[in-house]
């Protein structure tokens, strides 16, 4: 597998930490409720959503990375996660907002692109 091909991986891996941070920890935070656009009544409502939607972002970046510690064994792995990856930001865009579209949906779908030109 290319350097380029893991790299997109692990960009995207990373994303879906941050989704994870933002979503557990900073959601009732004044940073978490102007990057979501809520006020602290909808962050504190919608709380215990966010926490677990976050924990699903933790998931398929712990997916990712495990399949990174062997790509070449764990190419299955890899591709199912990145297609999760872009399966939820396709109906995330659809559902709650357009801009996961570009900035979950299109990372994970060029480093599936990278995975499948690389041959593997």
């Amino acid at each position: 597998m290319s350097i380029l091909a893991k790299l997109s991986i692990a960009l995207v891996a990373a994303l879906h930490v941050l989704f994870m941070i933002l979503e557990m920890l900073l959601w009732n935070t004044p940073f978490g409720r102007r990057i979501f656009g809520l006020t602290r009544e909808q962050s504190q409502q919608t709380a215990v959503l966010a926490a677990n939607q976050g924990l699903y972002n933790g998931f398929l970046a712990a997916g990712l990375l495990w399949g990174l510690y062997d790509p070449a064994k764990h190419i299955s792995m890899i591709v199912f996660f990145l297609v999760c990856v872009v399966v939820a930001g396709v109906f995330g865009s659809i559902t709650a907002n357009r801009s996961i579209l570009w900035i979950q949906a299109l990372p994970g779908l060029i480093a599936l692109g990278l995975v499948q030109y690389a041959g593997l």
